[in-house]
Formats: structure tokens, C-alpha cells, sequence
């Protein structure tokens, strides 16, 4: 038997967030966001005053990093334990939102650790004492709809993708007038995030009948919208909002792939954003899986319009297609390119390698990859060289 997750409810549009006005029968609500730009732009301040407007106490907890470490994590639960909120919402990039479900865990279950909720699906049953509502402002982890979250221990530089069905929110809110603030670069990094969660969800081994349509709705969005939204269109950063969540939505059910995997672990070597690195990564991945599942690539490709005749054809121009939205957005295509150093990149990469083949995304990958073959794909991103293996 399989299992198809979501929000109860998705509230999206221009200004979306004005639903929270009818959350009623709470008393004390938690707010969880990053470093600046919440604040900056006035959203968190509409959020709080919306929240108070409702009757509601507020406490917030700001300054969650890019990357969001176990200690931050560690600190908010402490908070929500001295807080006692029973609504947390979280406001912000993938980085506040992960982080607020990890101290959602933490405060419902003080008697755990960090380390008792890394084992995937092993969580204990929350919303006893809060529910948690997420309001994204980026166009790319699609966190508000799904059942992870990446934690970094900074300590030992691995990323733990937290997973369970538990820390799905239960209310997400696509508010589009949210992501109109975001820089070219994000844009990028981010939109490209959400292409690879689309794809890899479309091949990866708990794919389904539910999780498909998402995928290839979410791949077709993104190939149609993603250089506009990068170029400041208004409407396409409106349906990049919502392609990104649809993507969500595929993968937190259909699970994802080695791209994923080894972007976890260079992300937090290298310091290249996640999204950046699922970029750089997607054309090789896709090129090793095609021996295993080229004629679900070639789906893609043939709703996309590319050219080919053959499944191989087909694949290889989804790789090319691939390839030339990189370049639009400007994101160079290896690892070199972006700052490795050859010497950096030779003393991490059986570590790296390694550590990819325990995450949790390689056991859902279409292939199987050893450690071996990781690390072969990893120099092929670092030097532009051909998959062929």
C-alpha cells in the first residue's frame, strides 16, 4: 500500500496570507524567520499584525541562516517550549521554514534529539500542543507541501534531510505577491530546485498515478515561466510560485534522486547553494538514470516538444534542454566554474561520495549508484565531462 500526503489546506494568490485573518480559536502564535528580507520588505510585519489582529499573542524567532544548523534548531525549540504557542508559522526561503519543522518536533517531544529524529519516517505524532502553517517566499523548495527538511550539522559539514508525513504543515500559504521581491540569482537557484524536484519525482521508485501529473504539470510550468520570472515578469513569477508547489507535492510523496543526494553533501562542503548545485548536477543524473528509465525522461521530452524519434534521442535532448535553461539563467556548468578548487574537490570527494550513497534520496533514485559511481558523476560535474558509464 502507498501513501499520498498533503496540507489540509492551500491557500494561494495575490495576498493569500490575509486568509490567516480566520484563524480562530487559537491563543499564542510562534513566528519563525530568517535573516532580513521579511523584515525589510514589510511581510513579516503584515504577518504579526494580522496574527494580533485575530487575537492572537506573538513571539518571534529571527536570524535563521541560510542553511539552517542544528543548534538554531535546538534554540527555537527552546523558545516554543518557553512560549507554549499552539500555532507556529513559519515565513520566509526553504532555510526558516525547514528549520521551524525540526523545532516543531523538538517542542512537541522535548525528550527527544536531534539525533533520535534523523531516521527517516520515525517521527512520533505531533499537533498535540501547535499546528504549523508555512508561508514560502521563494519559488523552489516547495517545504510548505512537503514531508522534509534539511538540517546541516556544521560540525562533521553533512546535510540530514529530515522526512515524515508529520511534519507536512497543515496550512500552506502560496501568497504570489511574496516572491516578486526576490533577486535574479534566487530566481535562478531556486527555480532550478524546483525543476529537479519535478523531474527527479517524475522517475524516482514511489512515483504513482497521484504524484505524475504533478510532476509533469510542474516540469511544463517551469520550462514556459522560469526565464521570464528570472527576467522580472510579473505573471511568470506568479506561476513559478505555483509551479514550484506542485513540484512539492510530487516529490514529498513520489520521494527523489542522487541529484538531491549529492547536492546535500556538496552544498555543505563547497558552500554552493542547494538549488545552484541541482542545477550543475541535473544534466549528468539525468544521463546516468537513463539506462534504467529512459522512457520516462522521454516523456518528459515529448510533452516539452523537443526533438527525437528514439527514446535515447529524446534524452539527450531533455539534456540539452537542460543545459540551454542553465545558461539563460547563468548558471555555469560545473562545479569548477564555481569557485572548487581542484585540491578541495580531491581531498572531499570520497567523503562526499560516500555520505551521497547513505542519504536518504539515493534509496528512491530509478538506479542504483554505489559510492563508485557517485564519485564518477561528481567528477564529470566538476570537469564538464560526458556520462558514459
Amino acid at each position: 500500500m502507498s501513501r499520498f500526503t498533503l496540507p489540509r489546506d492551500i491557500y494561494f494568490g495575490n495576498n493569500a496570507m490575509e486568509e490567516l485573518k480566520n484563524l480562530r480559536g487559537y491563543k499564542r502564535a510562534f513566528i519563525v524567520t530568517g535573516g532580513t528580507s521579511m523584515q525589510k520588505f514589510g511581510f513579516l510585519q503584515k504577518l504579526e499584525t494580522i496574527l494580533k489582529d485575530t487575537g492572537l499573542e506573538v513571539s518571534k524567532f529571527e536570524g535563521v541562516e541560510p542553511d539552517p544548523s542544528i543548534e538554531t534548531v535546538m534554540a527555537g525549540a527552546k523558545a516554543m517550549l518557553e512560549f507554549k504557542p499552539d500555532v507556529i508559522v513559519s515565513i520566509g526561503g526553504g532555510s526558516p521554514i525547514d528549520a521551524a519543522k525540526a523545532m516543531w518536533v523538538l517542542y512537541e517531544h522535548p525528550e527527544l534529539t536531534f539525533e533520535d529524529i534523523k531516521k527517516p519516517f520515525s517521527m512520533p505524532k505531533l499537533r498535540k500542543k501547535a499546528i504549523f502553517v508555512a508561508i514560502p517566499s521563494t519559488s523552489g523548495t516547495a517545504t510548505e507541501v512537503t514531508a522534509f527538511s534539511v538540517i546541516t550539522d556544521y560540525s562533521t559539514k553533512i546535510k540530514y534531510p529530515l522526512a515524515d508525513f508529520e511534519i507536512t504543515p497543515d496550512i500552506a500559504i502560496i501568497d504570489t505577491t511574496i516572491p516578486m521581491t526576490m533577486p535574479k540569482t534566487l530566481v535562478a537557484h531556486t527555480g532550478m530546485d524546483a525543476l529537479t524536484h519535478a523531474v527527479e519525482a517524475y522517475v524516482a521508485s514511489a512515483r504513482s498515478e497521484f504524484s505524475d501529473p504533478l510532476a509533469m504539470e510542474a516540469i511544463t510550468m517551469i520550462f514556459e515561466y522560469l526565464v521570464d520570472s528570472y527576467n522580472g515578469c510579473k505573471e511568470a513569477r506568479e506561476k513559478m510560485h505555483v509551479a514550484q508547489c506542485l513540484a512539492g507535492m510530487a516529490f514529498s510523496n513520489a520521494l527523489l534522486g542522487i541529484t538531491h543526494s549529492l547536492a546535500h553533501k556538496i552544498g555543505a562542503q563547497f558552500g554552493i547553494p542547494h538549488g545552484c548545485c541541482n542545477a550543475i548536477l541535473l544534466p549528468y543524473v539525468v544521463k546516468f538514470n537513463s539506462k534504467a528509465c529512459g522512457s520516462r525522461y522521454a516523456q518528459i521530452a515529448r510533452k516539452l516538444g523537443l526533438q527525437g524519434e528514439t527514446d535515447k534521442q529524446l534524452v539527450d535532448s531533455l539534456i540539452r534542454a537542460i543545459e540551454e535553461l542553465n545558461a539563460k539563467l547563468e548558471i555555469a556548468p560545473t562545479l569548477k566554474e564555481h569557485g572548487v578548487s581542484e585540491e578541495a574537490f580531491a581531498s572531499n570527494l570520497d567523503f562526499i561520495a560516500e555520505n551521497a550513497a547513505l542519504d536518504p534520496c539515493t534509496g528512491s533514485n530509478p538506479r542504483n549508484a554505489t559510492a563508485s559511481e557517485l564519485k564518477k558523476i561528481l567528477e564529470c560535474a566538476m570537469y564538464g565531462q560526458p556520462v558514459n558509464f
